[in-house]
């Protein structure tokens, strides 16, 4: 079993700095939370960190949002409005799992284990 502990983020900027942190980690990202809860603000600092200076958006109405950074390939996606995970293969996520494309993912659990395992559960 993986190793799971909790971490108190009080504010943004410690949001921030804990994706900026994390930017090293590759794969698959899983971002859990309610709304308002920060996954985006993490995706910010998890950029950022790879040092992407322009605004990052969340990717709520177009549900992926692409990023090129340092030669690595990520994909940000929103999947809160999808009816089902059979979607996510009509939007071609499938053809960036396994590839060297990290998939920062919030709603997650709305694939239903279409996705796999993650590599960071957050």
């Amino acid at each position: 079993m993986a190793d799971s502990f909790t971490i108190e983020l009080p504010d943004e900027q410690a949001t921030l700095a804990i994706g900026a942190r994390l930017s090293g980690i590759t794969g698959l990202i899983f971002l859990h939370g309610e709304l308002g809860a920060g996954k985006t603000t993490f995706v910010r600092g998890y950029l950022q960190g790879l040092g992407y200076e322009s605004a990052v958006k969340s990717p709520t109405y177009t549900l992926i949002e692409p990023y090129d950074i340092a030669g690595r390939r990520l994909l940000h996606l929103d999947i809160y409005r999808l009816a089902d995970p059979i979607e996510l293969e009509n939007i071609g996520v499938r053809d960036d799992l396994g590839q060297d494309t990290t998939l920062l993912v919030e709603w997650a659990e709305r694939a239903h284990g279409y996705l796999g395992l993650p590599d960071l559960d957050i």
